[in-house]
């Protein structure tokens, strides 16, 4: 075999093996035997070492190369990673149906798209002209790990994307679209690693024959796999891939087109439909809990999406969940345990939160030593003592909690379990505001709660390697005294603090330094302010415009802010009114904290953009989305995630989407990403 009859061979090979992939882990099915099917892998590496000049980084032989790596590099992504809120019942499911009609009064009944809660590791992929470029894990959802070397190890993960045969009328018309980009552009889309229940007991049964300690479920499993430095251990584990949505706009008008393309690429996707109401969605919810031990895999409730993409988009975000998705999960497993004692919390804005400490138990595949209290109330209804059988479920799978006393199986021995009356702490004098069930620690410098505010403001300032046993150690050697002394430490302040390296100081001065601007939203959730979460802050930010305006503002004009009520509005304006929190923003003034709001903007500049509504399509090179958002925002515009009549501009980037087409169609002005940065950069 010469050279040029050795690359047709290779191309043929690589065709043959992708082809096989393809049956076995979307159309789940075989037309040659595994043993034949790994014959064509060695004959494919055979030839590949014979002549290395054909090697392809999407070759099948190169799902495992390399040496271990180093560590993960980190990376941000282009469109956040969002987390979904729970919901737990028919009521709640409805309700939330009630709040998506108000957003939008006008809208058609909603449909609605339900597919399956896998309880697997969420991951990204992005490919670059059909190539796999980089998988990233979730991480804090902005900001995640390369994890491409491990991914490709699973095969069900594509290497190379093809458009398999199979287009449906309903995406037939945007065929043309879907192949260039394959061909030609980007794509990127996100999915769950997962591992069926059978692979995980036969790992687990293999682990204790060598004496190895075992996982206590398949997440778990599946998220230490794809996070282990040495791609060999992860290609070790019978992992796998279900893909559920395409982030970038290759035509798709509607999530349930998403499921019907991720197949003709190569993806596995899991069960789903489209619902045309809520009482599909119910039927659709209760019929998968029934058969939910039946699926392969661990699933643990049902996503529910609005199904329109330009609605779901258009209804924007509330905190770090899209407003139009929920997760419905299954009732909570339940076991029962002994209660051996109750630890009181200290949160960072005083609340005493009671920790119920377990004999350890399993629930739902995870073992469970604590579980929550939630308040004294709390603890009065259950009737719950020290020593009690207690019963504990994991609400949504999520959260430990104690539901119930089973006071038939008392023994006499069991104790009163006593609330305090003094934080645990510092000893202070606990209070109870009328109207409130929880109790709190009012002393500002408690430990416990500055070291909570501490982390809420490193998190709140994106102060990336910051992590809690630093902060710890910085408290305990008296480096600061509050969070605005972070930004006064120098190289020298923290170098000598125990097994802290040279080159780890100058991270986190650096990590610390660079967080020194901050948007006036994210800045007024820094505070801390009681019942004050993302939502709230960025609609005091856009409101009023800068933080002189806020500490300004009377009750009436906080309470005229949408979604505002008298219980919020008083906390800020109390929070205003006290000594120590002015004296505290005066301090990061003086450290340097920039606030980036409008009392920084010229004038001109400011009129300029007074009013003015843009809207973004497609990827941007220089800025993500939310920060080209914000700097809108900070010049006085403002932003929507629909185009009408009354945009201003729309920003076109990479690979747009259908709000292009709808500008041009109202005649509304479009701008490249160039012609927007002049705009911004005048400010």
């Amino acid at each position: 075999m010469n050279k040029r009859e050795a690359k047709k061979r290779i191309e043929k090979l690589r065709k043959i093996i992708n082809y096989h992939r393809y049956l076995y882990h979307v159309l789940d099915r075989q037309e040659i035997s595994d043993a034949a099917l790994d014959s064509l892998k060695h004959e494919l590496y055979e030839l590949e070492q014979r002549y290395p000049e054909f090697i392809t980084p999407d070759s099948p032989t190169q799902r495992v190369s390399g040496k271990p790596l180093a560590g993960f590099r980190k990376v941000r992504h282009r469109v956040p990673m969002l987390s979904i809120e729970d919901i737990f019942s028919e009521e709640e499911l409805r309700d939330w149906e009630n709040y998506l009609k108000k957003l939008r009064p006008r809208s058609h009944p909603f449909e609605y798209f339900a597919e399956l809660k896998i309880d697997g590791f969420g991951i990204s992929l992005l490919y670059e002209r059909g190539v796999l470029k980089m998988g990233s894990t979730r991480g804090t959802g902005r900001v995640g790990e390369d994890v491409t070397q491990n991914l490709k190890t699973i095969e069900s993960i594509p290497l190379k994307l093809e458009i398999h045969k199979g287009l449906s009328p309903d995406i037939r018309g945007i065929q043309g679209k879907i192949e260039r980009a394959v061909k030609k552009g980007e794509i990127e889309l996100r999915g769950e690693v997962y591992m069926d229940k059978k692979d995980f007991e036969k790992f687990n049964q293999n682990q204790k024959r060598q004496g190895l300690p075992t996982y206590s479920n398949p997440r778990n499993l599946a998220a230490g796999s794809i996070r282990q430095l040495d791609q060999s251990l992860a290609a070790s584990r019978p992992l796998k891939f279900l893909a559920y949505d395409i982030v970038t706009d290759i035509g798709q008008k509607k999530h349930s087109q998403e499921h019907e393309i991720l197949p003709l690429l190569g993806f596995k996707t899991n069960q789903s439909r489209v619902c045309k109401n809520l009482d599909e969605v119910v039927r659709f919810w209760r019929r998968t809990e029934e058969k939910r031990e039946n699926y392969p895999f661990e699933i643990d409730g049902v996503v529910v999406m609005v199904n329109n993409n330009a609605l779901f988009e258009g209804l924007g975000v509330a905190g770090k969940s899209p407003r139009g998705i929920r997760a419905l999960k299954f009732t909570p497993e339940q076991a029962t345990t002994i209660l051996k004692g109750v630890r009181f919390q200290v949160g960072r804005t005083g609340a005493i939160t009671p920790v119920a400490l377990l004999k350890p138990v399993k629930v739902g595949g995870v073992v469970i030593s604590r579980a929550t209290l939630h308040n004294e109330d709390e603890i009065r209804r259950l009737g719950v003592k020290i020593g009690d059988t207690v019963i504990v479920g994991r609400a949504g799978d999520v959260i430990p909690d104690v539901v119930q006393v089973m006071p038939g199986l008392r023994t006499g021995k069991e104790k009163e379990i006593r609330f305090p009356r003094t934080c645990p702490v510092c000893g202070t004098a606990l209070v109870k505001p009328a109207g409130e069930a929880i109790w709190r620690c009012p002393n500002p410098k408690c430990p416990a709660r500055k070291r909570r505010y501490f982390r809420h403001i490193v998190s709140s300032f994106d102060m990336l390697g910051l992590g809690p046993k630093i902060i710890e150690r910085l408290l305990d050697e008296g480096l600061v005294s509050d969070p605005a002394d972070l930004f006064l430490l120098k190289k020298d302040d923290v170098v000598h603090l125990e097994r802290l390296a040279d080159k780890s100081a100058e991270n986190i001065i650096r990590a610390i330094q660079s967080r020194k601007r901050i948007g006036l939203a994210k800045f007024i959730y820094a505070l801390g302010i009681r019942n004050v979460g993302q939502e709230t802050a960025q609609d005091l930010a856009d409101r009023f415009g800068s933080l002189k305006k806020i500490e300004e503002a009377s009750l009436e004009q906080l309470q005229e802010v949408a979604d505002i009520g008298p219980v919020v509005a008083k906390s800020i304006y109390q929070w205003f009114r006290q000594k120590r929190n002015l004296e505290f923003l005066e301090k990061l003034r003086k450290a340097g904290v920039v606030i980036k709001n409008f009392k920084n903007q010229e004038k001109g500049i400011k009129k300029k953009l007074k009013g003015k509504i843009f809207v973004f399509t497609g990827l941007l090179n220089s800025l993500t989305r939310e920060e080209a958002k914000e700097k809108v925002r900070e010049l006085g515009g403002r932003t929507s995630e629909s185009v009408s009549k009354k945009t201003a501009y729309v920003v076109v980037g990479k690979s747009p989407g259908s709000k292009l087409e709808k500008a041009k169609k109202l005649g509304v002005k479009t701008i490249n990403e160039k012609e927007f940065l002049k705009i911004i950069q005048k400010g």
